[in-house]
C-alpha cells in the first residue's frame, strides 16, 4: 500500500507537451501491478506538470507547502478504483487560507486527473476497463467543511 500524503496555485488548461512522466523502479507503462501510485506535482513558474508512477509515492519530489496530488490504485471485490489524496491543510493554514486552497484544488483537479489519465495512457490502452474505474477524492483538512471524500466520476470523463 502507498504511504499517505501534502496542497494551491493556478494551473492552466492541460497541455500534453508540458507533462513529464517518470516510472520508478519496478513499474512499467503497461503492467498493472499494485500498488501503483501517482505523484503529480507542477512548477508554478513554467507551468510544467510532473507525474511520477511507482509502487510508492515519490516523496523526494514533494516540497514544503506544496500542492501535489497523490493517487493510489486499489481493488475491492475485483473492482478497481483510484483513490486520490489532496492536502488542504493539517492545521498549518488559517481557515481562510484553507478555503482558498480548497477552491484551487477543486478548480484544478480536472486538469490533474486528465494529466494522470494521459500520462498513464499506455496502461489505459492495455486495460481499457480502467477508463470506467471510479475516482474517489479524499480532501484532507482539519476544518470539517473541507474534509470530504467524494466520487469524481471515472477516467472516461478525463480522457483527451
Amino acid at each position: 500500500m502507498c504511504k499517505k500524503p501534502n496542497g494551491g496555485h493556478r494551473l492552466s488548461k492541460f497541455s500534453p507537451e508540458k507533462l513529464s512522466v517518470e516510472y520508478l523502479y519496478g513499474v512499467t507503462a503497461t503492467d498493472f501491478i499494485m500498488p501503483r501510485c501517482y505523484t503529480l506535482t507542477h512548477s508554478d513558474f513554467t507551468g510544467e506538470i510532473f507525474l511520477t508512477i511507482g509502487h510508492q509515492y515519490a516523496w523526494n519530489k514533494i516540497g514544503p507547502n506544496s500542492d501535489e496530488v497523490l493517487g493510489e490504485w486499489s481493488s475491492n471485490n475485483n473492482v478497481n478504483f483510484l483513490t486520490v489524496y489532496v492536502h488542504i491543510d493539517e492545521g498549518e493554514y488559517t481557515q481562510k487560507e484553507a478555503a482558498k486552497r480548497n477552491e484551487i484544488f477543486r478548480r484544478e483537479l480536472p486538469l490533474a486527473l486528465t494529466a494522470i489519465r494521459y500520462g498513464d495512457r499506455f496502461l489505459f490502452n492495455t486495460y481499457p476497463i480502467l477508463n470506467f474505474a471510479p475516482i474517489i477524492i479524499t480532501f484532507m483538512s482539519t476544518y470539517p467543511q473541507f474534509a470530504r471524500v467524494e466520487n469524481w466520476g471515472t477516467f472516461q470523463d478525463y480522457s483527451i
